[in-house]
């Protein structure tokens, strides 16, 4: 089978003295590389195969080597991603019902309350010139296109506000996010908020005080929230949500009287039903129980509004921030567990290719001492 590949040592012209002298030198080692003692015209024409096989062999052996490695080092990552992701998973199972019981009071409280001569400067919708977007990203990679689709999310925005004529402001949020907003030098950002780890409320209440000063100052208009939201450990979805202000009427407009909400907003398709959530696009407001009838208020309803708002921001940063976290660790452990299996795959073919060049070099010299065997007889 290798014949083809067996160089011709010996030709019918040799002379009796190089077959005096290979006898001899194949008595001293029988497993001498005869080509060494040919004629340079022979050589030429048929060289050895033996030193690129052996090169092969070890290069082959490195990669196999180093595939091993990585795919230690991937499966470490998985099941560090996977313990990580259980705890994340709770957190935004467990928080959601108390973001969205809020939300839903302070819409209808609002709703009751506008028809009196109530100044609370988180509802007051003005006519949008600067909209805000905080955008949260992960604080590492090895996570797929995670943190790709959340930044390929707020520059459809931004290209968006900039189609309306609005000016814009980023707080990004997330070590990722922060590295690609620094080198672009055409986009405006307020603050580069370095991530923590595992979301805590006092990282979302140092957010939460940011935004918080921009919206009451006037410096910003609307103020939306970029994130990725957790839907389950095989899908997540980047998404928009409006924040600030917090209005009844479903959309917020601009000076000339243009919606500026984002067709994508999540806080017009967000509801509930039979207690799971269902996404539907209500541009009116989140659906709700409403407010009792019943229920009496000991104290003023401005300063039930105003302790309650700033528990609003952060209970809604907080959540966002524990929806990408959990997002991410999701993503990194497919991401993880796919080159696991690459590994294992690719290790495999590079074991069969070693294979065969290692029986194909024990082939190819036994038939070489065959060969100077038959050339001596």
């Amino acid at each position: 089978m290798y014949s083809s590949n067996l160089p011709t040592w010996i030709s019918s012209n040799t002379s009796n003295f190089n077959k005096n002298l290979l006898f001899h030198q194949f008595n001293q080692n029988p497993f001498l590389a005869f080509p060494q003692i040919l004629p340079q015209k022979t050589l030429s024409q048929s060289p050895s195969p033996l030193t690129p096989i052996q090169s092969r062999l070890r290069e082959l052996r490195e990669r196999i080597k180093t595939v091993k490695n990585t795919q230690k080092i991937t499966e470490a990552m998985k099941l560090v991603a996977a313990a990580k992701i259980r705890r994340a998973q709770e957190a935004v199972i467990n928080g959601r019902p108390f973001t969205e019981a809020l939300v839903e009071f302070l819409y209808a409280l609002n709703e009751n309350l506008l028809c009196e001569d109530i100044d609370c400067p988180l509802t007051v919708i003005r006519p949008v010139r600067k909209v805000a977007l905080v955008v949260i990203t992960g604080d590492r990679g090895l996570c797929g296109s995670f943190n790709n689709v959340v930044i390929k999310k707020a520059e459809s925005r931004i290209a968006e506000l900039k189609d309306l004529g609005l000016d814009y402001t980023v707080i990004s949020v997330g070590k990722k996010g922060n590295s690609y907003f620094r080198r672009k030098d055409d986009v405006l950002v307020d603050r580069f908020v370095e991530g923590g780890g595992f979301p805590t409320a006092k990282a979302a209440q140092m957010i939460a005080d940011d935004v918080f000063s921009l919206f009451v100052s006037e410096e910003v208009d609307k103020v939306e929230l970029v994130y990725t939201k957790f839907v389950s450990l095989v899908k997540s979805n980047p998404v928009i949500r409006t924040l600030l202000p917090l209005s009844v009427k479903g959309e917020v407009l601009d000076v000339n009287g243009n919606c500026v909400d984002a067709m994508e907003d999540e806080l017009f398709r967000l509801t509930t039903k039979e207690g799971k959530l269902i996404m539907e696009r209500d541009r009116v407001r989140v659906k709700g129980g409403g407010i009792s009838p019943l229920m009496q208020f000991d104290q003023d309803p401005v300063q039930i509004l105003d302790a309650m708002m700033p528990l609003y921001l952060n209970s809604q940063i907080l959540r966002a921030l524990q929806e990408s976290f959990a997002s991410e660790l999701a993503a990194r452990m497919n991401a993880m567990s796919n080159a696991t299996d690459n590994a294992v795959e690719l290790k495999k073919n590079l074991s069969i290719v070693y294979n065969r060049e290692r029986q194909a070099k024990i082939t190819a010299e036994i038939l070489e001492i065959v060969a100077g065997a038959e050339a001596l007889t």
